[in-house]
């Protein structure tokens, strides 16, 4: 019995040192770390919060809300363009969910049926690396956290309007307007230019007759 007990106390204490032992390899292939950039190195952080993101998607039958992440919704401002994006990750993998840029002319409109959601259209979201317009709507923990958001959204929407009345000059739009009386002003000038030949033409036409 006593024997019985000896090998039984060995067998325990081999047990307990394979559990307890924790091997360590050195990795065969060593790699250097990599930095990985975000693309918001150069921008500042103007406001995050936590949320969910849906988007309307329209092309299915019939159309519906789908959700399409829940992490930090951010707005950021670049450090030398002036231009106020909104970006949105998804928890863990950090997949991009929302990605455009801050208009003049973006509206938030509150969600039926809840003070905490809001509503919106953006022209060109970059979410899947390619602009397309998508109707979005991003709901917050409770209203106070959905009336923070909206409060920094309208000022940053004022920050874009002064850029665009101080960027006239360099607005697509204006250009296309200076363009355009230019060539209606070439389009007069060249008027004139025939109505003197056909004038020259019909001296000449008397003088020979007479």
């Amino acid at each position: 019995m006593a024997e019985e007990a000896g090998d039984h106390d060995t067998t325990t204490e081999s047990v307990n040192e394979d559990t307890n032992h924790d091997p360590h390899f050195e990795p065969i292939v060593s790699l250097p770390e990599q930095e990985v950039k975000t693309l918001e190195e150069d921008e500042e952080e103007l406001f995050r919060m936590r949320a969910k993101l849906f988007r309307y998607a329209s092309e299915n039958d019939p159309p519906e809300w789908k959700e399409r992440g829940t992490g930090d919704v951010k707005l950021l401002k670049h450090k030398e363009r002036g231009t106020i994006r909104l970006l949105m990750r998804r928890d863990k993998t950090l997949k991009i969910c929302a990605n455009h840029y801050l208009t003049p002319s973006m509206e938030l409109r509150p969600n039926v049926g809840s003070d905490r959601a809001w509503v919106w259209n953006a022209p060109a979201d970059f979410a899947d690396e390619e602009p397309k317009p998508e109707l979005l709507a991003i709901r917050f923990l409770n209203k106070e956290n959905a009336q923070k958001f909206k409060a920094k959204f309208e000022e940053c929407k004022g920050k874009m309007k002064l850029n665009d009345d101080d960027d006239d000059e360099e607005n697509p739009d204006k250009v296309a307007e200076k363009l355009e009386e230019l060539s209606v002003k070439e389009d007069k000038k060249g008027s004139t230019k025939e109505e003197e030949c056909e004038k020259k033409e019909v001296t000449s036409e008397k003088t020979a007759e007479n």
